[in-house]
């Protein structure tokens, strides 16, 4: 697409951003819709996220996406939360409306509604562990409090980050987290293999982590259901055990999917978003096919 004076913009802000696919996806939605926007990447970290994100308000832009590391620290910046933005402590997408930045979250909306397409589980009957407590890891865990978990163990090496987040959810959606010592990791493990659901959260499988996982495959049992909110590999090492042992396993890429389209009805104001234009886009990077109609 050509961008011209009428072109509204949607950014995506994080490091490192090479593994996304979120642009193919979200820009193959917008010529679908015929809606004149373009969405593309900006990498930064938490350093100077402050200035490009009050310059965005002032720039031609419909909002912009936030992701690794800057979901929790782009609060300081905005002018409103959603209340389960709010609730949630993270943002990974913002509405510039008449001036404000508003602040939302689909990412657990995205989660939650891959894990229901592709499991029978029973959420209130369940018990969870997630390894990271980043904004990824808030989204997904906050979603599932909403949904009544049983239980939902929480674990993280930043062991603050891992405290806050259970004594939010606790506060905000009722007592069902836990906090999980990472220094014992043998005691933290031995709970993982307990729980019904594991769920990686940490970005260790993706990009220079490839070789890593927070999970020893010993472990893994063939009766636990394993999520990674990675995509880019669709398998990480932690997803290769969990197959090798005979788990059900399921990668990010429907979170990512879902979580795209609420985002662009957030941007649009439009109900018709084609998810399946997105995901056809998705199985064609996938496929190592290039853009349509660049």
């Amino acid at each position: 697409m050509i961008a011209d004076i009428n072109t509204k913009f949607i950014t995506l802000l994080g490091k490192p951003l090479s593994q996304s696919f979120a642009a193919r996806m979200q820009n193959a939605a917008y010529r679908a819709m015929g809606e004149n926007m373009l969405y593309f990447y900006t990498e930064v970290e938490n350093d100077h996220l402050g200035e490009i994100v009050q310059g965005l308000r002032y720039l031609p832009f419909k909002g912009f996406a936030v992701t690794k590391p800057n979901k929790v620290k782009v609060l300081e910046y905005l002018d409103e939360l959603d209340p389960l933005c709010e609730k949630m402590g993270a943002s990974n997408t913002v509405a510039v409306r008449d001036g404000k930045l508003i602040g939302y979250n689909t990412d657990g909306v995205g989660f939650l509604r891959s894990l229901k397409e592709e499991t029978d589980l029973n959420i209130p009957e369940t018990t969870f562990f997630c390894a990271g407590a980043g904004g990824a890891g808030r989204a997904m865990c906050s979603i599932l409090a909403y949904e009544k978990a049983k239980k939902i163990y929480i674990y993280d090496f930043m062991e603050e980050s891992a405290k806050e987040l259970v004594n939010d959810i606790n506060k905000n959606f009722g007592e069902c987290a836990v906090y999980v010592p990472f220094a014992d990791t043998e005691a933290a493990m031995k709970i993982a293999h307990e729980c019904d659901v594991l769920m990686n959260a940490t970005g260790l499988g993706m990009y220079k982590t490839a070789d890593k996982t927070p999970f020893p495959k010993e472990i893994i049992r063939k009766e636990q259901v394993c999520f990674d909110a990675t995509y880019n590999p669709q398998q990480t090492l932690f997803l290769k055990q969990a197959e090798e042992v005979g788990c059900k396993w399921i990668n990010g890429l429907g979170m990512s999917l879902y979580q795209g389209a609420a985002q662009i009805e957030i941007w649009t104001g439009r109900k018709d978003v084609p998810v399946d234009v997105m995901k056809d886009e998705l199985m064609d990077i996938l496929a190592g096919k290039p853009e349509k109609n660049a």
